[in-house]
């Protein structure tokens, strides 16, 4: 059974790192090379606001499921795969409204201040400050059971 928990996990990290290699293929995002290019003299590229946002909400729920597909099979807890989620959706529900106003102002808020916002709407960062604190929080809980 660790066996498959484990397999389950990895087919996560792998849906994770597969939405991020296929983003370009599968996902209305101009910004990919405006970003890419990492130059602030490039010209603000031409976009369609509703493939813009529903591009960027359906990677967000593929981002999601594959983080909640990697909480639950590492901690085994239905309840903290939840609070995960939450906290996960949260943050995309702060970010994802900034992101918008960085697009809408033509990124003239600041270059840095909307390339990090996006990171936050298209990558699963959060994840990595969830499995730690889930960690710990494992830990704590074993050692009070003791």
């Amino acid at each position: 059974m660790k066996i498959l928990n484990w397999f389950l996990v990895i087919i996560g990290l792998f849906g994770l790192i597969s939405v991020r290699m296929l983003e370009d293929k599968i996902f209305y995002d101009p910004f990919l090379n405006y970003f890419h290019e990492a130059n602030k003299e490039i010209a603000f590229p031409v976009f369609e606001w509703g493939k813009l946002i529903i591009g960027h909400l359906f990677r967000f729920i593929l981002n999601l499921f594959f983080s909640c597909l990697v909480i639950h099979f590492i901690f085994k807890n239905k309840q903290w795969t939840v609070q995960g989620a939450i906290l996960i959706t949260i943050i995309f529900l702060i970010t994802f409204p900034i992101y918008l106003y960085c697009v809408y102002d033509k990124f003239e808020i600041g270059y840095l201040l909307s390339f990090y916002m996006r990171r936050f709407v298209i990558q699963p960062l959060i994840l990595l400050l969830i499995i730690p604190m889930f960690y710990y929080r494992q830990q704590v809980e074993k050692r009070g059971k003791n």
